[in-house]
């Protein structure tokens, strides 16, 4: 697949406010304030802005950070990499290969088998559930 490329406004159009200022401008939602910092749910966390596959839940983990926490993505190609130094400080930002949305920020503090820790804004996802619909679980 290759990059999507969409305009501002079309981005502008697409997204709420605060997941345009996330994913397009690269901003930061508050700690313990994101959809999916605490949650549980089994399932494949999306791009917020195409649908890629991200992460999955099985390596989703409670970071203290507050922030949604995992220590791989579903696939190494799907991330890309960029070096950040706003804010005075020097790490390392992840962004959708896909369609360059702002995902985080990936650090070296995670828990075994990679030490990593990608450290994600819920307003970059969408949460792909496993679940069975309620219609389905009914006979």
């Amino acid at each position: 697949m290759g990059k999507l490329n969409k305009t501002e406004r079309e981005w502008q159009r697409e997204l709420s406010p605060e997941e345009y200022r996330i994913t397009r401008q690269k901003q930061t939602e508050p700690a313990f304030t994101g959809q999916y910092w605490n949650s549980k749910q089994h399932g494949i966390y999306l791009c917020r802005c195409c649908g890629e596959e991200l992460f999955s839940s099985d390596t989703k983990y409670d970071s203290g950070s507050g922030w949604p926490s995992f220590y791989k993505p579903i696939n190494a190609a799907v991330i890309e990499e960029h070096e950040d130094q706003s804010h005075g400080m020097t790490r390392v930002e992840i962004a959708c290969h896909h369609c360059d949305a702002h995902l985080g920020h990936v650090f070296e503090d995670g828990p075994q088998p990679t030490g990593l820790r990608y450290c994600v804004n819920s307003a970059s996802l969408e949460l792909k559930t496993q679940e069975k619909s309620d219609e389905e679980s009914y006979p």
